[in-house]
């Protein structure tokens, strides 16, 4: 009896997927998701580096499980669809942040495709492959982990840090197209209950950031913390929308 007690328990716990969840943000949203009594499954493209992240955060308590995933392969994308059997929350996390440096007159096509086919058709292809998932969920959320640098109302603010950045075709163009990929789900989505949004972190210290001219003090846990709020949102929560800790992003 408590066998089958147990059994039904998991099959009725609520559950999410991370991409890219090995390190970094989305490490810390794998950790904070499990936190709240999900069970989380840890999307990598790394097996090994998975199941490591995986583990740590099992002895830690949560019920995390390794996936291999990458967001630009259509195999491993489907096949960890075909093991799934429920999903509640998708937070599409996993990222690339291409050259900071050359402005668009001097980047290659070639390079502005591979961003995009991370950031952009990455989300769209995964996002696709879990819906029929997230569709029989009482209460579906996806989160997209965008940028405050995809914002084009910093970006043409003169009073705003953004104005002053170097131009880029690649992660902050990426992060745009995003923001509005994140606006037609939700149109789309609206009417099955799905809540989608999109959520800038901030520049926090992790590899995406190693780089920078400057000190990055911000930590992945904190850059975390939006996004497992917008994973978690109740019935009444927005969608459609653009967060970070403060509040909402100016498109």
């Amino acid at each position: 009896m408590t066998d089958m007690t147990d059994m039904t328990n998991k099959a009725n716990k609520t559950t999410a997927l991370v991409t890219g969840a090995n390190k970094g943000i989305g490490y810390e949203v794998a950790a904070g998701l499990a936190r709240t009594g999900m069970t989380v499954l840890l999307g990598s493209r790394d097996r090994i580096r998975g199941q490591e992240a995986a583990a740590r955060l099992r002895a830690e308590g949560g019920d995390v499980r390794p996936v291999v995933l990458d967001v630009t392969d259509p195999a491993t994308i489907d096949a960890a669809a075909a093991t799934l059997t429920r999903l509640d929350v998708l937070v599409n996390n996993a990222g690339i942040a291409g050259p900071m440096g050359d402005p668009p007159s001097a980047m290659s096509p070639r390079t502005v495709r591979e961003v995009f086919e991370t950031n952009v058709v990455g989300v769209l292809m995964v996002t696709n492959a879990m819906l029929p998932l997230l569709r029989r969920s009482p209460a579906a959320r996806i989160v997209n982990v965008s940028s405050g640098v995809g914002s084009l109302a910093h970006h043409t603010d003169p009073g705003h840090y953004m104005s002053a950045l170097p131009p880029s075709a690649t992660y902050p163009v990426s992060k745009t197209a995003l923001n509005s990929l994140t606006v037609q789900y939700a149109k789309e989505l609206r009417e099955d209950g799905i809540l989608v949004n999109a959520a800038a972190p901030g520049a926090c210290a992790t590899d995406l950031t190693k780089d920078l001219p400057y000190q990055v003090t911000r930590t992945a846990a904190d850059g975390a913390a939006v996004i497992i709020r917008l994973a978690t949102l109740g019935p009444d929560g927005p969608t459609g929308g653009f967060y970070d800790d403060a509040g909402i992003v100016p498109w």
